[in-house]
């Protein structure tokens, strides 16, 4: 174990990594149940979207663990799902089995330009003062959405029922959010385990995040938000997959004339959205860590001074996708809630192989996972946006022009509940910041290109 994970060489043991891959398995185990909850509306069979997500985190995760080496854990995303959803199924009118064919070839998309390195040289033209900025942003989203999983905020106003509806929470429309009176059981549980995980920090308890979970996980037996599942009607019989296992229809996107148009800034929506979200993550863990800092021999070699270790944790994440459309999900990506385990400990492959083991194990017990309330978790999203925040200090805030698009990427990522949306307001207003100070030539020509992708998938989605 410790000889092909390499533990010594990572500074962890076994011990650690085991409770690192729990945790972040305990904070992202939600997903087995809401993303088939999310794709069901769209005619889709619920018990096979349920088994397909598990399939394809547990490979996802698995890709990452034995292919990688690194302490990431993928799964179906949210936002992705809903974009899924609402916006190809619904507004657009395409099918699922179409919307599937489109995720199968965003999926190739960012396998190819994986293999090109594309995506490796996007992020060497990133600028340091961005890659902090992007890193506290994930710590300001992360805690974000833990503050709306406690059920500390509440949103009042014409839209609220639609925020409730698509599982989002930005700041659009009369909504406006306001603190809860506490009188939710829940919020009151995601208290005490806030306070409880704050206290066991504070002590340097090690496993603080993860025994902060349980605890509250325990205490929440006893005021009704943590229930026990009924096990003389537990049906521990695996469902069905067949109703979406290959069931993408590729041919039918194209087959509509006046739809082609549509259907491909779709899918380069869709690929320009996952490639973001995961770079995004890489970067903010990745550099707050160190899991991605140390360059190897042969990427010294090369002359590109980045750790071969991105280069695998990026072809991993491109697969997910594909595997993820053939099995009868949306996007499969890395999820932000690895901070979680990576904040426990987490620095190799056998924390991911843990949480990829726990997923595979739901198949069997998912009344017993589904125990673990949203407010147990949402204190240790809380702790790990805060831990991921001292990345910050790090930017040169005297600098306008590096504060304006750092302030925009940091702000943007929970304002919009994308992180992708946070990285294109850094990107775009770095660049204007540099071309109006006639110090152009300082960008990297591939930080323009992707400038002007981004702008150019906003003013398409503006025309359709």
């Amino acid at each position: 174990m410790d000889r092909f994970f390499k533990l010594k060489e990572n500074g962890t043991n076994v011990k650690t990594e085991v409770l690192a891959g729990t945790t972040t398995f305990l904070t992202m185990a939600y997903i087995i149940f809401v993303n088939p909850a999310m794709l069901l509306q769209t005619g889709m069979n619920e018990g096979s979207v349920f088994v397909a997500t598990i399939l394809a985190a547990a490979i996802g995760t698995f890709v990452m663990a034995f292919v990688a080496n690194v302490p990431f854990a993928q799964a179906p995303g949210m936002g992705l799902n809903a974009f899924f959803t609402f916006t190809i199924v619904f507004g657009m009118g395409f099918t699922w089995q179409q919307a599937l064919g489109m995720v199968f070839i965003c999926g190739i998309i960012n396998i190819l330009i994986t293999v090109t390195k594309i995506r490796k040289m996007i992020i060497k033209a990133i600028p340091e003062s961005l890659q902090y900025a992007i890193s506290g942003g994930i710590g300001l989203f992360i805690a974000y959405v833990g503050v709306k999983s406690a059920h500390f905020i509440n949103f009042t106003g014409d839209a609220a029922d639609k925020i409730t509806a698509i599982g989002e929470g930005g700041l659009f429309g009369d909504v406006v959010p306001a603190i809860v009176d506490f009188k939710n059981p829940a919020a009151q549980l995601a208290l005490i385990g806030l306070v409880i995980t704050v206290v066991l920090m504070l002590l340097k308890v090690k496993s603080a995040i993860l025994l902060g979970i349980l605890s509250t996980t325990i205490i929440g037996l006893f005021n009704g938000v943590t229930t026990l599942p009924d096990m003389s009607t537990i049906d521990f019989s695996i469902p069905d997959i067949s109703h979406t296992f290959l069931k993408l229809d590729i041919v039918g996107i194209f087959s509509s004339p006046e739809k082609i148009f549509i259907a491909i800034t779709t899918i380069f929506a869709f690929s320009l959205t996952d490639t973001f979200d995961t770079i995004g993550t890489f970067l903010g863990t990745g550099r707050k860590s160190g899991i991605f800092d140390k360059a190897d021999e042969e990427s010294v070699e090369k002359g590109n001074g980045m750790s071969s270790k991105l280069e695998k944790a990026l072809f991993a994440d491109a697969t997910a996708t594909s595997i993820g459309a053939l099995l009868g999900t949306s996007n499969t990506t890395t999820y932000v809630e690895s901070a979680a385990g990576i904040s426990q400990g987490g620095r190799t492959g056998l924390t991911s192989m843990v949480t990829g083991i726990l997923f595979l194990l739901c198949l069997f017990i998912a009344p017993i996972a589904g125990m673990v309330p949203e407010a147990a978790t949402a204190p240790a999203l809380i702790v790990v946006g805060v831990l991921m925040s001292e990345s910050l200090m790090k930017i040169d805030w005297t600098d306008i022009g590096i504060a304006i698009p750092a302030f925009l990427t940091v702000s943007f990522m929970p304002f919009t509940y994308s992180i992708t949306t946070g990285v294109a307001a850094g990107f775009i207003f770095y660049c204007i910041g540099k071309l109006v100070k006639r110090e152009g030539k300082d960008v990297h020509p591939i930080l323009y290109i992707v400038t002007l992708l981004f702008i150019a998938s906003y003013v398409l989605n503006a025309l359709i």
